[in-house]
Order: C-alpha cells, then sequence, then structure tokens
C-alpha cells in the first residue's frame, strides 16, 4: 500500500467525512489517496488559512476530528493563523503538512533552503500544537498518527501536526509491519478538594458558576446542566459557552468581562464565592489587574491545565481552592457531594440580580426608536428569527461583541468563534467547515474587515451550494479599533475607516457577482420582515446590514482597567449587608 493512501485510511477512521485540502507539489499524493478513498471527501478551500479554519470549525461543531491538507513552504506558513485559533481554544485538529524530499532536505548545512519551497515547518509550529512531528521513516507513519491523535485529544485537548515529505508519502509500506502507539494507562485518582468546595458552597450567600469552554472539551455539558439544576445558584457563561442554558432561565446571570454585560460584571463582583469550572479567567474576563476581580469572592477553580491554575498566584490573584481535574469527573463527584449537604437560601441574591438584569439591559427600548439599524435591535431580532437550533459562526470585532452581549440564546442555539487568537476572517470558513460538520443551515455572521481577509471563500460557499446564510456588518471601518482609538487617540482613526486609509469593494455587487441572492437593511423597521425572507431563501444567501460607522459596543472597559471603577474595597459582609452596587462601566447607554 502507498503510505498517503495509508493516510487516507487512517483518517477515514477517525470520523470526518470531509478533509480540506490545497494541492501543491508535496502533498499531490496525499490529496490524491483522499480523492480516491470511498468514505472521504476533499473541500477545496481557495486559501490554506480557510481550509486550518474550517477544519478547526469542523472539530468545534461535531464529534469528529477536523482534518485540513497543505503542501510545503508557503501551503504549511498560511495555515498558522487557523493552527493557532485551534491552540489557544483547545481544539483537537489534525494538520498535515506536505514537505520535500528527505533527499532534499538542508538539515545540518547551514543554508537556508536546499529544496524548493522547503521550510521548517515543525520548528514554526512546535510553540501552537500538542503534538509536532516529521515522518522520515516509512514504518513510524502510523506510530506518529496514532500518538498525534492520541495527544490531540488528551487532557487539554489542542491541535497536532504531521510533516510528511513527498517521498515519503508516495512510498510503498507493509500495514502489516507498521508500528503502533501504545496508549498510556490512565491512572484514576479522586478528584481533590471535593470536601472544601462543599464546604464553602455551604457558606455561600452570594454563590456564582461560572462555566468555561473546557465543560465542552470534556464532554461534560449534560453533566454542567445536572449540577446547574442541583446547586441552584446563578450562572455566568463564558462566551465560548454562551447558548448552553436560554437567556431566560431564571438562573443566568449573563457574560462578564471587558465586553460583557453590566449586570453579569455587577455580579460577579459582588458575589461571595466563585466557582469557575473550565474557564481560564484571562484578563478578558477579569479584568486588568487579576486581583480586582471578584473583589472579596472566595474563588474556587477547576481546570485541566496546572499551568493555567498556576498563574494566578504569579499575577497577583489569591485563590482559595485549586482543583485540577477533568470538567466532567469534577461534576461527577460534585454531584454525588451536593446530595450530601444543604445549601443556604439566596433567594435575595437572585432577586438582586433580576433588578440589574431590568435596570442595565442590553438592548434598552430607545433603540428601538432609532430610524438607522441599531445592531443591538438586529442580533435581538436575528435569535428571534433563525431556528432553535442554529448553528452560528462569529467574526471579531464589534460584530462578535454584538453577538455574545445582545444575542439572547435560547435552546439548542450555538455560536462559535476563535475566541482567543481571534482572527479577523474566521467566520466564513468557519461557517464552511461547520456547514459540511453538520450537514444543515448554518449562519455566518461577519464584519467588512473581517469578510476582506477570506472574502474568495464565497465561491467555495457557491460551488458546494451550501446552505449558509451570511450577514455582513457594513460599518465601513474598523469599528472596534475606533473605538479603541476613541479611547485613547482622541478619534483619530487612523488606519481604521474608508476616510483614513482603508478601501472596501461594494460587498452586494462582490457577492452577486459570486452567485449570491441578496438582500440590504439598513433601518430597524426593516429587519424582522428581511430577515425572514432570507431564511426562508433555500442556499446560499448574503444579507448586507448598513450599520452607521459611530455604532460603538455598549458597554466595553476600556483596556488595563479593573471590572470597577477604583474604590475601597468593601468586606465580604459589608457587600451582604448592604447589596452594594459597584460602578462598574463609565460609559452609559
Amino acid at each position: 500500500m502507498k503510505l498517503s493512501d495509508y493516510v487516507a485510511h487512517f483518517i477515514s477512521k477517525l470520523g470526518p467525512r470531509h478533509v480540506f485540502a490545497i494541492s501543491g507539489g508535496a502533498s499531490v499524493h496525499l490529496i490524491d489517496s483522499i480523492a480516491k478513498h470511498p468514505e472521504l471527501k476533499y473541500i477545496c478551500p481557495n486559501h490554506e488559512q480557510a481550509g486550518a479554519i474550517a477544519a478547526d470549525a469542523y472539530s468545534r461543531a461535531s464529534e469528529s476530528m477536523g482534518v485540513a491538507i497543505s503542501t510545503s513552504g508557503p501551503g504549511a506558513t498560511n495555515m498558522i493563523t487557523g493552527i493557532c485559533s485551534a491552540w489557544f481554544d483547545s481544539v483537537p485538529v489534525l494538520y498535515i503538512t506536505g514537505q520535500v524530499s528527505t533527499f532534499r532536505m538542508k538539515k545540518d548545512l547551514g543554508v537556508r533552503q536546499l529544496g524548493f519551497q522547503e521550510n521548517d515547518t515543525l520548528d514554526m509550529v512546535k510553540p501552537i500544537s500538542k503534538y509536532s512531528v516529521l515522518i522520515e521513516d516509512t514504518s513510524r507513519i502510523r506510530y506518529e498518527l496514532e500518538k498525534a491523535v492520541y495527544l490531540a485529544h488528551e487532557g487539554r485537548p489542542g491541535p497536532v501536526v504531521v510533516d510528511i515529505p513527498d517521498n515519503i508519502s508516495r512510498a510503498e509500506v507493509d500495514v502489516s509491519n507498521l508500528v503502533s502507539f501504545s496508549i498510556p494507562e490512565k491512572i484514576n485518582k479522586p478528584v481533590e478538594y471535593l470536601e472544601e468546595c462543599l464546604n464553602y458552597l455551604k457558606q455561600a450567600q452570594r454563590p456564582v458558576l461560572i462555566i468555561g469552554w473546557g465543560v465542552h472539551l470534556s464532554g461534560a455539558r449534560q453533566e454542567a446542566l445536572k449540577i446547574i439544576g442541583q446547586l441552584g445558584i446563578p450562572v455566568l457563561l463564558t462566551w465560548a459557552m454562551k447558548g448552553l442554558i436560554a437567556d431566560d432561565h431564571p438562573l443566568f446571570a449573563g457574560t462578564f468581562g471587558t465586553h460583557g454585560t453590566r449586570y453579569g460584571n455587577f455580579t460577579v463582583q459582588n458575589s461571595d464565592l466563585i466557582l469557575s469550572v473550565g474557564a481560564r479567567l484571562d484578563t478578558h474576563e477579569a479584568g486588568s489587574p487579576l486581583k480586582d476581580f471578584a473583589r472579596e469572592a472566595r474563588k474556587l477553580i477547576v481546570d485541566i491545565d496546572h499551568a493555567e491554575l498556576g498563574k494566578f498566584k504569579a499575577l497577583g490573584m489569591d485563590a482559595d481552592v485549586l482543583v485540577k481535574s477533568d470538567a466532567k469527573k469534577f461534576f461527577e463527584e460534585l454531584s454525588k457531594g451536593v446530595n450530601t449537604i444543604a445549601l443556604p437560601e439566596i433567594s435575595s441574591w437572585k432577586e438582586r440580580i433580576c433588578l440589574w438584569k431590568k435596570k442595565f439591559p442590553i438592548c434598552p427600548k430607545s433603540y428601538e426608536s432609532e430610524e438607522a439599524l441599531n445592531p443591538y435591535v438586529f442580533v435581538r431580532e436575528l435569535s428571534a428569527t433563525c431556528s432553535d437550533n442554529e448553528f452560528i459562526v462569529s467574526d471579531t470585532g464589534s460584530a462578535l461583541a454584538w453577538m455574545m452581549q445582545g444575542f439572547p440564546s435560547r435552546k439548542d442555539q450555538k455560536i462559535i468563534h476563535a475566541f482567543n487568537n481571534t482572527p479577523m476572517g474566521y467566520a466564513l470558513p468557519g461557517a464552511i467547515g461547520a456547514s459540511f460538520a453538520l450537514n444543515r443551515r448554518v449562519s455566518c455572521v461577519t464584519g467588512d474587515g473581517s469578510l476582506q481577509m477570506n472574502i474568495q471563500e464565497l465561491s467555495t460557499v457557491i460551488y458546494h451550494n451550501l446552505d449558509i446564510k451570511i450577514f455582513l456588518f457594513n460599518n465601513h471601518g474598523y469599528s472596534m479599533i475606533c473605538q479603541t482609538q476613541d479611547q485613547w487617540l482622541d478619534s483619530e482613526y487612523a488606519a481604521a475607516n474608508e476616510e483614513n486609509g482603508l478601501s472596501f469593494p461594494n460587498f452586494v455587487s462582490v457577492a452577486e457577482s459570486y452567485g449570491f441572492p441578496t438582500w440590504t437593511i439598513s433601518n430597524n423597521s426593516e429587519i424582522s420582515e428581511v430577515l425572514s425572507e432570507v431564511y426562508k431563501h433555500k442556499g446560499p444567501a448574503f444579507c448586507n446590514i448598513e450599520i452607521r460607522p459611530d455604532h460603538r459596543v455598549m458597554p466595553q472597559l476600556k483596556f488595563g482597567h479593573a471590572l470597577e471603577d477604583p474604590e475601597p474595597l468593601l468586606s465580604r459582609d459589608e457587600l451582604i449587608k448592604n447589596m452594594i452596587i459597584p460602578p462598574i462601566f463609565k460609559s452609559e447607554h
């Protein structure tokens, strides 16, 4: 069997039906083998970055592992943004890169390059992958592929990269003699500090449960829902977990952080106990400095990565209990323990959060009376119009913040993005990957700047007639950057809008040239009717959303600030007694 045929066979056993691939001299045998495999189909994006992102989204959207293939040199380097996205969000993805033949490698000659399009792919991807390996011995292909896939899923997941030289990929192998990888035996240890967590929960008067992406990665969504019901305490979700429970769930307390909801930040900052599971609590979520996060709350933090747990002390935030555990296992053990304790009555705490939600709505009625389109009104209507189980891929910047703040998730609606690498241009190829993974309709929410980064993938949508609804926030610039320039640079918008260096096409004309039917929404009164038309249309659709350039994300915390304005810290007893509402944000609706 040709080695590339074995690679295709191996991929088919992982579960994906599609492989995202751009051909090149060092990858032709690999792609040819994919093409000839009866259970696989290759999908040709128009840029390796898009292929890498599509594979990342394929993994996020399904139980199967996303796979992308590129050639050597620029093909491999073009994939790096997608690999980073999978790395920072802990997504298991298999990336296979072609490489020049082993006899054309520079090795220790000291030259920059010997073979045509030779590149030190491994050195570049090592810091952003769970495992990376160059195949130089054909007998090791099974071992290395099995090891890579195991490591991609073991512990904190992440992407893996297998670099295969051209002469290796076309070599013949005896499958019966290939060395296999032995999975290390797992030691089943009990969850540490569970009793401490239970004791603190028994004492808490204003507790909060924070649920992060690690819960999804551990396959613990159902266990999380069970523990929410058992504990009966307010729940804050990180952006990646938005949609785990509906926004109208009685325990949902919002999202939190520098671009979170006001009521979510009031909740976390006034809590007296935080149980955080599977969330990194980075500066985007906790603000700066970390020591001011949740002020006087006891902090119980559960994470599978010991380095993430270790960072808190180094960055000045005290944590009462640090639990290194898989989220699913922790929830299972906690669920048993909760049945043995009496939890305090916290109705006044829940009522206070309800008051904050009413006092600080994300989309107040005044937004609806605006003649021009308001993005918060649009995302609210988007949620109401799309299906209960809509799968949405969002891009970065204001588009993402508006969606995370103002999209009222209901039932099984899910929103994905590369939340930590957060590259412009993720949404369109991400929607393509999700569409192939799910084999159903996907909504794509992007911005004008972001769409430009991977606009060539419009042709991929049309070629495969994918049922992707593209919604373009068209505000003629980088509004999130403009908002930063408002805060720091006296609204000097260098390199941030059409008046200062940026150039955009007529997106509607571009979409129509690719073959999309198009719609445009320019004011609030049109939203409901046009959205209904877009979703009734079968197949690809492009909807241009005209937004005033001066629309901003509200609320937003100025970069580098804590989640509250500097004030004397109040003790836990004083917080409980006085029900203090701290002035978190200077900006007003």
